[in-house]
């Protein structure tokens, strides 16, 4: 599914995501953290830039996911990290729901 030059994949069911609980799933090969907190969806890139480890192990608030490894927090709207040891931001991802489905797009098509 295409939209605004973007493809969209199904990520997961909305009714699957608890709040405040990262979501770990793999799209065309990129691991992506689906994240349903403060009434909106969210996907990020699910490796943190400072230490490659999965962001989903971490906890979700004030609409950030903390690396658990070494305690980076990301910002989920805009992948920028708020503090040390992380200096580089993590992509996001674009996010439409359509019914129950999370739909998240990780690739640009050309």
């Amino acid at each position: 599914m295409t939209f605004d030059g973007a493809r969209f994949i199904r990520a997961c069911g909305l009714s699957e995501l608890a709040e405040d609980t990262p979501k770990r799933v793999e799209l065309d090969g990129t691991p992506v953290s689906v994240v349903h907190t403060e009434g909106e969806v969210f996907a990020i890139h699910d490796i943190c830039s400072h230490a490659n480890v999965s962001l989903s192990e971490g906890e979700v608030e004030d609409c950030q996911i903390e690396c658990w490894l070494h305690g980076s927090a990301f910002d989920l709207r805009t992948g920028k990290p708020s503090g040390l040891p992380a200096t580089r931001p993590v992509p996001v991802y674009p996010v439409k729901i359509e019914g129950d489905d999370v739909l998240v797009s990780v690739t640009q098509e050309s």
